[in-house]
């Protein structure tokens, strides 16, 4: 759940080279021909929130507004849910990022200091209802933020008539380490705390929604990877009850939560690296932030994996009390439109930087493909199913399928057999078109669609190219985005005809150049991984 090709967001600012048309306030003519040149806007814009007034900036005829307080600075309230955040006199100037939660290896400044949300808007206070689209990045639970180039919302405000949202919330220690069972009351909310942040930002979108000429009955959050887990986890929320109306996710899913007791055991290895007993615990809140960043990269637990310490959404019978997409989908979420989509080469983003894969042999792949599938499944029974399905396939092909399979796409199929069985409207893709760059070698792997939903394949970061087709890719992807955000609805006149998943079809489009929808196109490995158990990671 990582992304591919991070950029330093520092370069990231938009330019205010545009100007908002003011074509809405022109009386046309009887002439078209002869009609004046409508008014510009040239004024900087400025918009009233709860806390004060902001000033943004006008970027390709959109207004953008960056770095907005929602919440409070968590430092002196480390481990707790959200506060608001402290009104401030005058007007605060919203042209730039402000910091991303700490987090390891950060590129961007970084601070407790995090609670901020970014903007862009076609017009404000101008009685309109656009759909509001909010943005929940990826990086797991661990790292990324909501400045990164890929999420401009400027394609999408132009494209679709609507109002674009990227959010910074608590991540990692700070927003999933669960000390309720170790500590006194105020550590209640711990375990979840990064979930409660986006439930407050969702709470500020609602309140904001006319100020910024969106509809507050007509929000669609949608995310990758991570932010695909954390709109799933949502979901299943109490607290975020009729904040969202449609939810599109992208290789992210979260099908259980962690358990109180793993999650309490996680908690307590970081707290053994820190040298901290239950007696000393309170100073875990004043100890500094790079401290508990590098105590959690203490060795996980997890028998399959050799990876830092798993934190993320904890069944803790308060903020979240039952399983995202276990043993039902949420019932509260029944009613609600969801797009679930994968990609179908997921792991070449992880595992395609070691050469090796790329030249494996039978005689290799065992070994390999014990390590890295996950699924608790002989390495052979895997490989001779491959090679009845996929007879022409490599050992190299069928290690980064299976692999994928193994890890990612099975708790897709998860959460839309869920979905099936509650009869709540969904739609399954999966991207087939694969990124021509490096000689194709990484196809559609792990967070390829993020520019084709937001239009930005021109982007730094971008790895889709930007040839006809990639353009053709990003007209579909985002088309279809836009038209669920505006009717519930994905379906466009650029698709086939994207019907709805049934356990009857298991319908899934394939996002190519063509578009194609499929039944059930990847039953032989459904029906091979329904074999074992679904585990998530990190959740036992």
């Amino acid at each position: 759940m990582t992304r591919a090709n991070r950029v330093d967001p520092r370069r990231r600012l938009l330019v205010c080279g545009g100007l908002l048309a003011g074509a809405a306030a022109a009386v046309p003519s009887l002439s078209a021909a002869a009609a004046p040149a409508p008014p510009r806007d040239t004024s900087t814009p400025v918009a009233r929130v709860r806390s004060g007034q902001v000033r943004g900036v006008r970027s390709q005829g959109i207004c953008v507004f960056k770095g907005i307080p929602y919440g409070g600075d968590t430092g002196p309230r480390r481990f707790q849910a959200p506060v608001l955040e402290t009104p401030w006199d005058g007007i605060r100037d919203a042209s730039a990022y402000s910091a991303a939660a700490p987090q390891p290896k950060a590129s961007e400044p970084t601070s407790e200091d995090c609670l901020f949300l970014n903007v862009w808007t076609p017009a404000l206070r101008d009685g309109g209802k656009r759909p509001i689209l909010v943005y929940i990045h990826g990086g797991g639970y661990t790292t990324g933020s909501g400045s990164d180039p890929l999420y401009d919302g400027t394609r999408l405000c132009t494209r679709g008539d609507v109002v674009v949202i990227t959010v910074n919330h608590r991540l990692n220690v700070f927003g999933y380490l669960y000390l309720a069972q170790l500590g006194d009351a105020t550590f209640a909310d711990s375990g979840n705390a990064g979930q409660l942040d986006l439930i407050q930002a969702l709470q500020w979108v609602r309140a904001h929604a006319a100020e910024f000429g969106g509809d507050a009955g007509n929000v669609t959050v949608f995310g990758q990877s991570g932010g695909g887990a954390k709109i799933a986890t949502l979901m299943a929320m109490p607290a975020a009850r009729g904040l969202f109306h449609r939810a599109w996710t992208m290789s992210g899913q979260q099908v259980t939560a962690a358990g109180p007791r793993a999650a309490t055991q996680r908690a307590q290895l970081l707290l053994d690296a820190l040298k901290l007993s239950p007696d000393t615990l309170a100073r875990i809140r004043t100890l500094p932030a790079a401290q508990l960043l590098a105590a959690a990269q203490v060795r996980d637990p997890s028998r399959v994996e050799n990876s830092a310490l798993y934190l993320g959404p904890v069944l803790d019978a308060r903020a979240l009390p039952v399983h995202p997409f276990w043993p039902t989908a949420p019932v509260q979420s029944a009613r609600i439109p969801m797009v679930i989509g994968n990609t179908r080469d997921e792991t070449r983003a992880f595992l395609g930087n070691d050469a090796g894969n790329f030249a494996l042999t039978w005689d290799t792949l065992p070994a390999k493909l014990e390590a890295q599938q996950y699924v608790d499944l002989l390495p052979q029974v895997v490989i001779a199913h491959y090679r009845r399905l996929y007879p022409h396939y490599t050992p190299s092909q069928v290690f980064f399928a299976a692999t994928t399979a193994g890890r990612s796409w099975r708790g897709a199929i998860e959460e839309a057999e869920a979905r099936a069985r509650q009869g709540a409207p969904t739609w399954a893709y999966q991207l087939d078109w694969g990124s021509p760059l490096d000689g194709g070698k990484f196809g559609a792997f792990h967070t390829l669609d993020i520019p084709l939903v937001f239009d930005t394949i021109t982007q730094p970061g971008s790895r889709t190219g930007d040839s006809p087709a990639a353009q053709q890719m990003a007209d579909q992807m985002s088309t279809a985005l836009l038209a669920f955000a505006r009717h519930g609805d994905p379906n466009h006149r650029s698709l086939p005809r994207w019907k709805q998943y049934s356990l009857e079809r298991r319908e899934t489009l394939l996002f190519d150049v063509p578009s194609q929808l499929a039944n059930d196109p990847r039953g032989g490995e459904r029906q091979l991984y329904q074999q074992a158990p679904f585990i998530q990671r990190g959740t036992f």
